[in-house]
């Protein structure tokens, strides 16, 4: 029997190291058992810029372990330059809607909650265009992220905004979501009344890709020498350092636990673990937040932070493995908007996790069903300050150890890419 035809709107898709690029890679790849998927996606351009050979034509065609990609020619941006932003996703989305008619006939069509509302538009357009099944996966909920941080303050924009994705979830046959409190979301957003059918499907990351490594591992030492964390207590952050974390205040938490002069001239020397070892705080990754973050370091004199540039996704086992404690963070007001998956690979590591995160969120109940971290809300930065502190205190103890193991094998048992990967396939074939 011939296999059913799957159409993907990714957005991001591999190379790029965008989170929900690797997330539809995977999930495709996933499929090919049940489906013939082609996806529709940018030039590889998730940083900003855009390979020479990728400037001369409007589409390309590739063929990726098996999966038909189908790639639009956007232009260069800059993460700080709203209007470079805004004609780059533009760019994609009329892109997109053109390169749907070079893509033949579709049984179902998938689409992202990115870039935001235009990923859902375009999933109603591909339905409308092919006479498909629709299926809006919701990694994070817009306007209400855009208004947790306050990006926009037009009343008219936000509107509009949520008008155009309950109007995509309606178009929907079926809503997927990543966490218990977004199913409440849609919910709340329908007010209970003809709500779209919903679905919750854990996010993951590849537990064969990413595990525990002992800290004397060649790769894991050789990352550790190259940025200045070898015979260090790592603090880490790996992601997008981007609005929605409220790393700009959470930077100003680690003046406690500087290693530095003052601004007034005074030596600090930073705390040590027992065993006597220096604490540094290392962020990876880029963003929108980033220069700002690394400004504030250096205005105040941190020896102790250290930013790295995004590792490709090979190399993240090392990368994460480098960390003795992982952050894994939301600004207020995310609670049933978005989903931090990084939470998955610091699991995978077997890393414990400083969880900056509101009661209720899928993350924060997850770290606590498991006890693989300590976790606080967000704008408690006196807590945050307390944990960061017992995390040092007790860096050798068994307890620490333990958290980390504790995730791993949580996630194993629960949150593995073929769980995930069949509950999609099973849910898109019921329809």
């Amino acid at each position: 029997m011939a296999k059913k035809k799957l159409l993907i709107y990714a957005h991001y898709y591999i190379p790029d190291t965008a989170s929900t690029g690797q997330i539809l890679r995977e999930l495709a790849e996933g499929m090919l058992d049940k489906f013939d998927i082609t996806v529709i996606c940018v030039v590889p351009s998730y940083l900003g810029t855009v390979e020479d050979k990728y400037k001369t034509r409007k589409y390309y065609k590739e063929k990726i372990n098996g999966v038909n990609v189908l790639r639009i020619r956007v232009p260069e941006f800059t993460k700080i330059n709203k209007k470079s932003r805004v004609k780059n996703i533009l760019s994609y989305f009329f892109g997109a809607m053109g390169a749907t008619f070079k893509v033949g006939k579709m049984d179902y069509v998938l689409s992202i909650s990115q870039p935001p509302v235009l990923g859902g538009l375009l999933g109603v357009w591909g339905k409308w265009m092919k006479h498909a099944k629709y299926i809006y996966n919701i990694q994070d909920f817009n306007p209400e992220q855009v208004l947790a941080v306050g990006y926009t303050k037009s009343k008219l924009i936000t509107n509009a905004m949520m008008w155009f994705d309950k109007f995509s979830c309606k178009r929907s046959d079926l809503v997927i979501t990543v966490g218990r409190d977004l199913v409440e979301t849609v919910r709340k957003r329908f007010k209970g009344k003809r709500v779209p059918k919903t679905v919750m499907i854990n996010n993951w990351t590849d537990e064969t890709e990413i595990y525990p490594l002992p800290q004397d591992h060649q790769r894991v030492m050789e990352f550790k020498k190259k940025y200045g964390l070898d015979g260090k207590f790592v603090i880490m952050y790996s992601g997008n350092i981007g609005l929605y974390y409220d790393l700009e205040k959470l930077i100003k938490v680690l003046k406690q636990f500087r290693k530095g002069y003052t601004l007034t001239g005074v030596r600090e020397d930073g705390l040590r673990t027992k065993d006597g070892r220096e604490v540094v705080f290392a962020f990876i990754g880029a963003g929108s937040v980033l220069q700002k973050l690394v400004q504030y370091s250096n205005r105040h004199h941190f020896e102790n932070t250290v930013f790295i540039p995004y590792q490709d996704k090979a190399d993240l086992v090392y990368s994460l493995n480098a960390g003795d404690v992982h952050w894994c963070v939301n600004a207020k007001g995310i609670k049933g908007v978005s989903c931090p998956s990084k939470a998955y690979g610091i699991m995978a590591a077997g890393k414990p996790i400083i969880g900056v995160l509101e009661e209720g969120t899928e993350v924060r109940r997850l770290i606590e069903e498991c006890h693989c971290g300590k976790c606080c809300e967000p704008g408690d930065y006196v807590e945050v300050a307390d944990i960061i502190r017992w995390y040092i205190e007790n860096a050798e103890s068994d307890e620490v150890q333990q958290m980390g193991m504790n995730g791993r094998k949580y996630l194993e048992k629960n949150l593995t890419r073929n769980v995930s990967v069949r509950k999609y396939a099973e849910e898109i074939l019921k329809l």
